[in-house]
C-alpha cells in the first residue's frame, strides 16, 4: 500500500495525520509520502517522525490581505502541477487530505487523476480546502457529526489521540482541587492576560486550589510577572512556557480552562475531563466556536466567547464549576461519550475500503 498524505499547517492537522500514517505502516506496511508547505508544522514534525516529505508553495486564501490572496491564486496552478508530478512519481494507491494549505492542490490532483481520495476533517466545520473537494472525494473521516454533511460517504471516526489519554484516572476523592490552564502550544493571550488578574480571588474562594498555567514561549515571561505582581499565594500557582507529558497534566486536573482546537477537544474527550472553553475568535471559519458548541450541547463543557470574557465572568464561572463536584463528574461522563479510542484503526480501515471499492 502506497499512501500520500497532504496538508498540515497547524498541530490540529498534522499530529493526527502522523498518527494515521503510523497506523497505516503498522497495520498495512504502507509506504507513506507527505505533501506539505515550508511554513507549516509538517516541515519540522514529519521529518522528525521519519517520514518522507515533499514541499509545495501555496498559501492562505481566507483572513489574509488582498496581496496574500493574489499571491496564493498565482501559486495555485503551479502547486497543482507540482502535486500532479509528485503523484505520478510516487503512484499512490490513495491520497489522504488532512486540511491545510497543501491539502487542496494535492487532493485536486488526485481527483483529476482518478486516484482514490479520503478527506480527514478534525473540526466541526471543514476548512476551505476540504469544503471545495468534499463532495468529490471517495470517502471522508470526520471528528464531529455536523461536519459529515460537507462530504460524500462520510464516517464519524474521531481524531487519533495518544493511548495514554484513555488510561487516565480521575483525581482521588478528597484530593485538593487543581485547575489546568492550557492555551495550546503557543498559549492564549486572553487567558494569559485575565488569569493573573483573577488568581488571588479565585484561590481565596476555592480552598486548597492550585493552578498550573501553560502560557506559551512568547508570553511566559509576561504572564509569570503578572502572577507575581498579584496577591495570589505563590505556592499555589505555577506558570510554564510549555508543559511536557500532557496526559499526566490532564490526569491531575479537576477542570481544564482551554481553547477549543480539534486536538485539544479530542484529548479532553479521551481523558474524560470537564472543561471551560474559550474559542479562539480568529480561527478559520470560526471552527473553534463550533467545536466548543458540540461539547456544550452534549453537556460535556461550558463555553465563554472571548468577546464576552471579562475578569468577573471568568472568575465567577471557574468558582462555580470548581465548587460543584457533581457538575464536574456529570461533564466528565458526557465528554467521555464523545471519545473515539479506535480512531486511527477506523481511518486505516476506511482507506482500505476505498481501495477495495
Amino acid at each position: 500500500m502506497r499512501i500520500a498524505i497532504a496538508g498540515g499547517g497547524t498541530g490540529g492537522h498534522i499530529i493526527p495525520a502522523l498518527a494515521i500514517a503510523r497506523e497505516l505502516v503498522s497495520a498495512h506496511s504502507a509506504e507513506i509520502l507527505f505533501i506539505g508547505t515550508p511554513r507549516g508544522l509538517e516541515s519540522r514534525l514529519v521529518p522528525q517522525a521519519g517520514f518522507r516529505l515533499e514541499l509545495i508553495e501555496v498559501g492562505q486564501l481566507k483572513n489574509v490581505s488582498l496581496a496574500t490572496k493574489a499571491r496564493t491564486l498565482l501559486d495555485l496552478p503551479l502547486s497543482l502541477i507540482r502535486c500532479r508530478r509528485l503523484l505520478r512519481q510516487f503512484r499512490p494507491d490513495a491520497v489522504i487530505g488532512v486540511g491545510g494549505y497543501a491539502s487542496g492542490p494535492a487532493m485536486a490532483a488526485a481527483i483529476l487523476s482518478g486516484t482514490p481520495t479520503l478527506a480527514f476533517e478534525p473540526n466541526a466545520i471543514p476548512g476551505l480546502a476540504n469544503r471545495l473537494i468534499g463532495k468529490r472525494v471517495s470517502a471522508a473521516a470526520v471528528n464531529f457529526a455536523p461536519a459529515a454533511k460537507y462530504f460524500r460517504n462520510a464516517h464519524v471516526t474521531g481524531i487519533p489521540v495518544r493511548p495514554e489519554f484513555f488510561q487516565l484516572q480521575p483525581p482521588p476523592p478528597g484530593a485538593p482541587p487543581h485547575l489546568l490552564v492550557f492555551g495550546g502550544s503557543q498559549g492564549a493571550r486572553a487567558l494569559n492576560t485575565l488569569m493573573p488578574k483573577i488568581a488571588a480571588g479565585l484561590l481565596a474562594a476555592v480552598p486548597n486550589l492550585t493552578i498550573l498555567h501553560q502560557a506559551g514561549a512568547r508570553h511566559a515571561e509576561s504572564t509569570l510577572a503578572a502572577y507575581q505582581a498579584s496577591d495570589a499565594p505563590p505556592n499555589r500557582w505555577q506558570v510554564h512556557a510549555f508543559l511536557d507529558d500532557m496526559p499526566r497534566r490532564f490526569e491531575a486536573a479537576n477542570l481544564v480552562l482551554a481553547r477549543s482546537g480539534a486536538s485539544t477537544v479530542a484529548e479532553l474527550a479521551a481523558a474524560g475531563k470537564p472543561s471551560l472553553l474559550v474559542p479562539f475568535p480568529q480561527a478559520a471559519d470560526d471552527h473553534q466556536r463550533k467545536n466548543a458548541e458540540v461539547l456544550a450541547h452534549a453537556g460535556a463543557a461550558q463555553v465563554i466567547l472571548e468577546k464576552e470574557l471579562t475578569p468577573a465572568r471568568l472568575q465567577e464561572s471557574l468558582i462555580r464549576l470548581l465548587r460543584d463536584q457533581a457538575a464536574l463528574e456529570q461533564m466528565s461522563e458526557h465528554v467521555r461519550k464523545l471519545a473515539h479510542p479506535d480512531a486511527a484503526t477506523r481511518i486505516a480501515a476506511l482507506v482500505q475500503s476505498i481501495l477495495k471499492n
